[in-house]
């Protein structure tokens, strides 16, 4: 994983693990003490199992609402348009058949929304992080490190010269 990438991730948990607090504060009685979602939330060993088991089969697996041919929210909409655009294989899960799956997701990840997107059994992000990945270009470098060759990757080199010869 590359260190941008890396580095986004580290401040993306700690902003999550801010916010929880800061809410918790303001949400629950002054004598409880503030416990991260982990905590209040043991994961069942056997589910995080078969988690880890499909995070780690694919090179790509996301997380949805919805299934592919008809997600149930714009978000996951835009993560299956991205990952098509690139031309990118993926496994999918629809977490709203599942609410165990949905609401472990959310303490295994350490990330509160859906979708969320695994490349190589390392956790990315959600559809801004996806989003932003594609629109600087990292999306190809990222995708490129697992294997994927983005049918993007060749624009660079198929654009036409902005400079004219005489």
């Amino acid at each position: 994983m590359n260190s941008s990438l890396l580095f986004r991730r580290v401040i993306q948990q700690y902003s999550i693990r801010s916010f929880n607090n800061i809410s918790s504060r303001f949400t629950s009685s002054s004598s409880s003490t503030t416990k991260s979602p982990s905590e209040s939330s043991p994961i069942d060993s056997e589910l995080k199992n078969k988690i880890t088991d499909f995070i780690k089969a694919n090179k790509v697996a996301i997380f949805i609402k919805g299934e592919p041919n008809a997600p149930s929210c714009g978000f996951s909409n835009a993560v299956l348009q991205i990952l098509k655009l690139h031309g990118c294989e993926f496994k999918s899960k629809n977490i709203l058949e599942d609410v165990k799956l949905r609401e472990t997701m959310k303490i295994y990840s350490n990330w509160p929304t859906f979708p969320q997107v695994y490349f190589n059994g390392e956790f990315v992000g959600g559809c801004d992080i996806l989003l932003q990945m594609h629109q600087s270009g990292e999306l190809v470098e990222e995708l490129k490190k697992v294997g994927i060759q983005s049918k993007l990757s060749n624009l660079k080199n198929t654009a036409p010269s902005s400079s004219s010869s005489n």
